[in-house]
């Protein structure tokens, strides 16, 4: 979907015209990210005669492939909202932060998503929305049922085999299909004790912690028929969370988006965090999307000043709040956090200081992230092995790194 935002009708040349990709939060026409970007330019044009913002929008299915080949044919437009970054700045294609954004600015974006956004100790990337996972849990099937929210993997367990018992048809939804496999994967392994990347952030997927969790999964989970008819590796997080809206998933991890969608089909549900092996989860799984400046046409001031305005805390409200996401300044999520309007938000707020993110720095994350999509439910399946499915993902992903490096 692609729309020309501004200009009012007008026919006059501008002084500069920005042309910015960015991709689509929406789930319907109706709430298309098109309606916010076109409210949003249109404000700033108004106080910008001489600016004009060509607004480009597609779906995430779409959005990085269509900057990718827009790169590739040397027609990188000025900014794109999309996934990752780090490609393109290894590349020397983007503007380094501190050559568009005023200070107070830069200074705002919450700390450790700004440090995501960093290659080679540069800040490339800058967030611009951002998202946590906390256990999602049906209340009306836990009342029935007895049971109190999960805070140790045993627990959860205990809690799906009784879900089963009542004929629950997911006690459990373990997304670890092709759409999504990365997060879901991510999240059990921080509440393992691993992760994706060592402390030095070199990848660590076969380690002992990994390969732990991942049993775990196989035998106590999958393994006793507590995660649903479909197996893991081909449910996708949408049909998880469209069986959660229906009333039929007894638990299963989430973003803040589930809680709208819920809402609307009126699950009753509560959310508590991700449990860990012995105790709550030492960390959730943060995620974040980027925005990024292209040097190839130039205008760094224009689309800086540009940026400034998106980044103001009215507007990254606005856009967090339109669309159920955490916002990525450190003084709107003070509002937020104050704010009795957004309290459904606070347990993902929460979570946010002390969550992890990908290793969205690596220029070799996109294929490693591909891989983890296309194999890892193949580590829970009865004849399944953990060590060897994290073993090859690691063989895969040192060999990504290696290329990237060099």
């Amino acid at each position: 979907m692609t729309a020309v935002l501004g200009g009012c009708g007008s026919t006059g040349s501008s002084d500069v015209t920005l042309r910015l990709v960015a991709a689509d939060y929406g789930d319907s026409a109706a709430n298309s990210s098109k309606k916010y970007w076109d409210e949003l330019v249109k404000e700033y044009e108004a106080k910008h005669s001489g600016v004009k913002i060509d607004v480009t929008v597609y779906s995430w299915n779409d959005v990085d492939r269509k900057v990718k080949d827009m790169v590739a044919a040397g027609k990188a437009p000025d900014m794109a909202q999309i996934g990752a970054y780090a490609d393109y700045a290894a590349e020397g294609k983007l503007y380094d932060v501190s050559d568009l954004l005023s200070i107070p600015v830069q200074a705002d974006f919450v700390s450790q998503l700004a440090e995501a956004g960093q290659w080679n100790h540069t800040q490339y990337g800058m967030p611009f929305a951002a998202s946590t996972r906390v256990l999602f849990y049906n209340k009306t099937l836990f009342a029935k049922a007895s049971l109190t929210p999960p805070t140790t993997w045993s627990e959860l367990a205990g809690d799906a085999e009784k879900l089963k018992a009542m004929g629950v048809k997911y006690p459990y939804a373990l997304p670890l299909g092709p759409e999504e496999a990365q997060a879901e994967t991510m999240q059990w392994l921080l509440s393992g004790g691993g992760g994706y990347t060592d402390q030095i952030g070199g990848y660590e997927l076969a380690s002992r912690q990994n390969v732990d969790t991942l049993t775990w999964l196989k035998d106590n989970l999958v393994g006793k028929g507590l995660t649903g008819p479909v197996a893991p590796g081909r449910l996708n997080r949408a049909q998880a969370f469209a069986a959660f809206t229906d009333g039929q998933v007894g638990m299963l991890n989430g973003h803040p988006t589930l809680i709208q969608q819920a809402k609307k089909k009126g699950v009753k549900f509560g959310t508590v965090p991700m449990p860990g092996r012995t105790a709550q989860s030492r960390a959730s799984m943060g995620v974040a999307d980027w925005m990024m400046a292209f040097r190839q046409n130039g205008h760094a001031e224009q689309v800086g000043d540009f940026l400034d305005f998106v980044y103001s805390q009215k507007n990254v409200l606005d856009f967090s709040r339109r669309y159920g996401l955490l916002p990525v300044t450190t003084s709107a999520s003070d509002v937020m956090s104050d704010s009795a309007r957004d309290k459904p938000l606070r347990p993902f707020l929460q979570e946010l200081p002390t969550s992890e993110l990908y290793p969205v720095g690596k220029t070799s994350w996109a294929s490693v992230s591909a891989g983890l999509k296309k194999t890892i439910g193949q580590a829970v399946t009865p004849d399944g092995s953990p060590l060897g499915v994290l073993s090859r993902l690691e063989a895969t992903a040192d060999a990504a790194d290696s290329s990237a490096s060099n």
